[in-house]
């Protein structure tokens, strides 16, 4: 496969207008005479989008173009009143890149033809019975086009790709990127090479259109490659030059592909240079600053987490799934608390109060001294992991540090050998049916050893120090044996 993906740019502004980009205005009220195509509204570029092309073009390994100019792309469309769109056909901003990611533990690369900047077209609404309607809010609205080669070569790869992709928009401030606004819509190009009695057959292109989920793009690809390997078995013309590339849609509902027409060439489009828009240079020295400027890239943040912080892959995936996240982890760390237990309460505690919040980590505004502090605290003893679900809730409303919430709320870690005792022996006497199952029922021992030692947790209120309660437990029913 080779993708091609539109990234819907960070700018306030559309591409040729001074219009609002706005995801929830009402319909047709972020127009103006040049996205709805009058005669002779001129465009103007907007700055900070070919700012954007550019270092998303330095993220990606690109070449940057030192002269770069735009086409105009004919069709007809109802989202499209110009009868065309302004685009980049020969002189893309950014080209001959590559961008890298990890597939199961082994680097992938994936070479990038070219990232070119666009206008994107309005959009059509079909819920409305027995017609089309049509809002042109999103007409002008700046685009970013990246064509790979095609160099993926399983429906998994292409899934990690698109998400990975995704995530170096978003890290890199380029693009929010969200799937559910349509700010990022994902294009492959599918056709199988299968070899048979030595002889290789390659079978025709398709493009699915404008898939906006990750699951879809794989299950798309899967099913796609199945339908045309079917199509080349009961046909002996079904080969790439003989018959026909084409576009195809996804039916998610249905799980199958649908034809949708004949896939355009370059030659149907009559590309030719906008009359309105001069060709743009871009300085060796601009390129040199953008560089400079850009912050560690995803992949290389993961893999430093792991190896410095001693963080699981998984964790360290989510982790550096929000920037801000990412880089709050590494100033708690800086301040001295353990790497793997931090990792831990980020990933199981403060993500789900995150989530509650639907806000990322970074913005649920805990001081990082306070983060820090609640992991030195749990890695000494002085709170047990029970506890500090409800530590970390209270933090939310408080400013007090989690040591001095912890007294208070009674969670302090005892590790009073003779109290723990106490509680041991009053669990075991209140649960004599699990004293016989851990004693004697080898099926069923450990969870009635698991289920005692919840029980004493229990009684003292989850302030027992978990390891001393091990202990006697152990010892315990070692004597009732």
């Amino acid at each position: 496969m080779g993708m091609e993906i539109h990234v819907q740019l960070r700018t306030r502004s559309k591409l040729f207008c001074g219009c609002p980009v706005k995801t929830d205005a009402p319909p047709n009220s972020c127009v103006c005479e040049v996205c709805l195509g009058h005669p002779g509204a001129l465009p103007v570029l907007n700055r900070q989008a070919l700012e954007l092309s550019i270092r998303a073009g330095l993220a990606l390994h690109c070449e940057i173009a030192s002269i770069t100019q735009w086409d105009r792309k004919s069709y007809f469309y109802p989202d499209l009143p110009k009868g065309y769109q302004i685009s980049q056909y020969d002189q893309p901003v950014a080209q001959n890149g590559f961008f890298e990611f990890e597939v199961a533990g082994t680097l992938k690369k994936v070479r990038i033809r070219r990232a070119h900047l666009e206008e994107d077209a309005g959009k059509n609404i079909h819920d409305t019975p027995g017609c089309t309607l049509v809002d042109l809010n999103r007409a002008g609205t700046p685009l970013l086009e990246i064509v790979t080669e095609p160099d993926i070569e399983t429906s998994e790869q292409a899934y990690v790709f698109c998400s990975e992709l995704q995530r170096l928009m978003m890290h890199f401030g380029l693009s929010e990127a969200s799937m559910q606004k349509g700010q990022m819509r994902f294009e492959p190009n599918v056709n199988l090479v299968i070899t048979r009695d030595g002889i290789e057959y390659k079978t025709p292109i398709a493009e699915v259109k404008n898939i906006n989920s990750f699951r879809f793009v794989r299950d798309a690809i899967a099913f796609e490659a199945q339908r045309q390997r079917r199509e080349w078995e009961s046909d002996n013309g079904y080969l790439l030059g003989q018959r026909p590339n084409e576009n195809r849609g996804w039916n998610s509902e249905r799980g199958v592909t649908e034809f949708q027409r004949g896939k355009e060439g370059a030659e149907d489009y009559r590309y030719f240079p906008d009359p309105d828009l001069p060709a743009i240079e871009i300085s060796n020295e601009l390129c040199e600053r953008f560089h400079a400027d850009l912050p560690e890239r995803p992949v290389a943040i993961r893999r430093r987490f792991i190896a410095e912080y001693g963080l699981t892959p998984s964790d360290a995936e989510k982790i550096i799934s929000d920037r801000g996240t990412a880089s709050l982890f590494e100033r708690v760390v800086a301040l001295g608390a353990p790497g793997g237990i931090t990792g831990k309460q980020f990933v199981n505690v403060w993500s789900s109060l995150a989530n509650s919040k639907g806000v990322p980590i970074a913005e649920l505004e805990i001081s990082p001294v306070h983060l820090a502090e609640l992991a030195k605290v749990t890695e000494n003893g002085t709170i047990n992991k029970s506890a500090v679900g409800k530590i970390a809730e209270a933090m939310l409303d408080s400013d007090e540090s989690p040591t001095v919430l912890a007294e208070k709320l009674g969670l302090v870690q005892m590790r009073d050998v003779a109290a723990t005792e106490a509680w041991v022996d009053r669990a075991l006497s209140q649960n004599p049916k699990a004293v016989a199952e851990a004693v004697s029922d080898s099926k069923k021992a450990g969870a009635a050893a698991g289920f005692l030692r919840g029980q004493v947790m229990k009684l003292s209120r989850g302030t027992a120090d978990p390891k001393i309660v091990g202990e006697l437990l152990e010892l315990k029913l070692r004597e009732h044996r």
